[in-house]
C-alpha cells in the first residue's frame, strides 16, 4: 500500500465552517471523480483544536490521506490529474479554497502497535 498525506490551510478570510462546507460540497466530489478507480481510500480530516475555539495560527486547517494500492497506481493518478484540463479544474477550485503556498504533501511510513495484544500480554 502507497500511503499519501496532503496538509492543506485554508484561504485568508476563509471561515472554517465555510472552508468545510465548500471542501465537502464542492472540491471533495471533484477529487472523487479523478480518484475512483485509481485510488482506493480518500479522507479529509478537518483540524481542530481540542479546548475552545480555534487558535487564529493553526498552520494546517485539513489532513487529506489518499491510499494507493502502490506507487505506480500513485504515479499513474499523477499522470493523469497533469492533464491540462484536469489540472485547470482542480486549480480553480483550490484558489478559491487554499492558501496554496502554504501546502505539503508527504508520504506516509506507517508502523502500528497492536494495543490489543499489548494489553492482553501484560495481563498474562
Amino acid at each position: 500500500m502507497f500511503k499519501t498525506l496532503t496538509l492543506l490551510k485554508r484561504k485568508p478570510g476563509l471561515s472554517m465552517e465555510a472552508f468545510i462546507s465548500q471542501y465537502e460540497g464542492v472540491h471533495a466530489r471533484i477529487g472523487e471523480k479523478y480518484l475512483a478507480g485509481r485510488a482506493i481510500h480518500y479522507a479529509r480530516r478537518f483540524l481542530h483544536s481540542p479546548g475552545d475555539g480555534e487558535p487564529a495560527d493553526k498552520p494546517y486547517d485539513v489532513a487529506m490521506e489518499i491510499w494507493f494500492a502502490d506507487r505506480a497506481a500513485f504515479d499513474r493518478t499523477l499522470e493523469a490529474l497533469a492533464d491540462p484540463e484536469v489540472a485547470a479544474e482542480i486549480a480553480a477550485d483550490e484558489e478559491r479554497l487554499f492558501d496554496r503556498p502554504h501546502n505539503r504533501m508527504f508520504v506516509l511510513e506507517e508502523h502500528e502497535s497492536d494495543l490489543p495484544a499489548i494489553l492482553a500480554a501484560r495481563a498474562s
